[in-house]
């Protein structure tokens, strides 16, 4: 059996990742795939929070939202950004 491991994170390292324009070019690619599976009026975009970047994806017009309240078209393109 292996001996207990235990492991210390470097939180400023940690939270520079999470921050980083690599990560934020996958969330934007991420976030762009979906609004492109959902269909015309969805955009997409990505913001640096506090403790992280995120990506995310948005009904920009009437008829988008429309859409979504209908037939949930952004909430089933969602497997796009896997």
């Amino acid at each position: 059996m292996a001996p207990n491991v235990q492991v210390k994170l470097n939180s400023r390292a940690v939270d520079a990742l999470l921050k980083s324009p690599e990560v934020q070019a996958d969330l934007a690619a991420r976030a762009a795939r979906v609004a492109a599976a959902a269909g015309e009026g969805m955009e997409s975009d990505v913001s640096v929070g506090r403790t992280r970047a995120r990506g995310y994806a948005w009904t920009a017009t009437a008829e988008a939202r429309r859409a979504e309240a209908t037939d949930r078209r952004l909430t089933a393109a969602l497997d796009a950004a896997r």
